[in-house]
């Protein structure tokens, strides 16, 4: 008799009459509920979906559970961040504009805008917020004589009392030009132009702010030179534009100090770190703006000449290339006194040195060899030989 072999056939017979697929080895057990879920989902090719049994047909994201995708202006790249325009006009703080944006309040030419730094052009588009058209702002600009006790922040949760406070009724939203610290005073720009301001505290214009100070001691002229060469502080080196001594008491100074950059508390550490402490600091200037006979507490419009000279300014001080690099004289006149100096010496030294020896100094215009030649030329014959022998000879042991 022949031995049976398996039949093979046989494995998985059943299932396929009954509709039933048998389990390989490879593939894990899932219940019959899992397989049913698993065929009634819809695979998702970019927007289109199919479903078992039906056509195509666009599935939109809101019913995948997913959000839309933020839409934008035609031209995102130009102009200003949508969000600080907002800002700019007065409609919330840059954080709430930006929580308005996500929630699908502001339109851009009638397109609702969701995606933060979305850049958008004021001047030849339409924003809306709330359906309401944002109103182009009048700018504005305030000089403020800020008295000691007053904060330059837009918030400030203690309550203290603020610059934008003191101006009238009505300003909008108003941002400082740069910072004084709650125990210094003197002239605060205020205004609601972004640009300017930027310009105005970047050090790359160099705008220069100057400021009297009364410190405590009798600062020399050497502490008043290593403030101009600069001194080391956190952030790196930081050096004063000029510094003098305006008057000396019997133990305090008063001085003038010019900045062309605005760091934190920028001129306490630095009299700090020469041994001299600020008892009392006052903005005096602020570019060609200055604060006059201005009270404290006092608050007054910019003239229109005034902002004027302030983006002349910027405009001159942004065109300066700043060098540490000391440059060479482009032409050698105005090396040649040196040079005609160090040939002096030169040429002192060697009389002194040939008058030592006891030889005779050689007068003016015989010091080269094309001189030296001349003059042997005009000797008779033999004698410049016969000079040479007696010099050897007098020169021996």
């Amino acid at each position: 008799m022949k031995p049976s072999r398996p039949n093979s056939s046989k494995q998985g017979s059943g299932n396929r009459g009954s509709g039933k697929q048998g389990h390989s080895r490879t593939e894990p057990h899932r219940p019959k509920a899992a397989k049913r879920a698993q065929a009634k989902r819809p695979t998702t090719v970019g927007t289109v979906s199919r479903l078992p049994g039906r056509s195509a047909q666009t599935v939109s994201s809101d019913s995948l559970g997913r959000k839309p995708a933020p839409s934008q202006p035609d031209n995102p790249r130009s102009g200003e961040r949508l969000q600080k325009v907002l800002a700019a006009a007065g409609i919330a703080s840059r954080r709430e504009c930006e929580q308005r944006m996500l929630e699908g309040r502001v339109e851009v030419d009638g397109r609702v805008v969701t995606l933060l730094g979305t850049k958008v052009d004021r001047a030849c588009q339409e924003i809306r917020v709330d359906g309401e058209v944002l109103p182009k702002p009048k700018r504005i600009y305030y000089a403020v004589h800020k008295p000691t006790g007053v904060v330059c922040t837009a918030r400030d949760p203690a309550g203290r009392p603020r610059v934008i406070d003191m101006l009238p009724a009505g300003a909008g939203r108003v941002f400082n030009v740069g910072r004084l610290d709650i125990h210094s005073e003197g002239l605060i720009l205020v205004t609601n132009d972004g640009a300017l301001a930027d310009q105005l505290t970047h050090p790359r214009y160099g705008i220069e702010k100057t400021y009297e100070i009364q410190v405590r001691g009798q600062p020399d002229r050497a502490v008043l030179n290593q403030l101009r060469q600069g001194v080391h502080l956190a952030e790196g080196l930081a050096r004063v534009v000029s510094v003098r001594i305006k008057k000396r008491h019997k133990n305090t100074t008063a001085l003038e100090m010019v900045l062309a950059e605005g760091r934190n508390r920028e001129v306490r550490r630095l009299f700090a770190r020469v041994g001299h402490k600020v008892q009392r600091l006052v903005r005096v200037a602020v570019g060609p703006i200055r604060l006059g006979e201005m009270p404290r507490g006092a608050v007054r419009k910019l003239s229109p000449q005034e902002v004027a000279r302030l983006r002349q300014a910027v405009a001159a001080g942004g065109k300066k290339i700043p060098s540490r690099s000391r440059k060479r004289p482009s032409s050698g006149c105005a090396a040649a006194p040196k040079r005609h100096k160090r040939d002096a010496a030169k040429g002192k030294a060697a009389v002194d040195k040939r008058a030592k020896r006891g030889r005779k100094p050689v007068s003016a215009g015989h010091g080269s060899r094309k001189s030296a030649a001349r003059a042997g030329a005009s000797r008779p014959p033999g004698a410049r030989q016969q000079g040479r022998r007696v010099t050897r000879q007098g020169a021996g042991p």
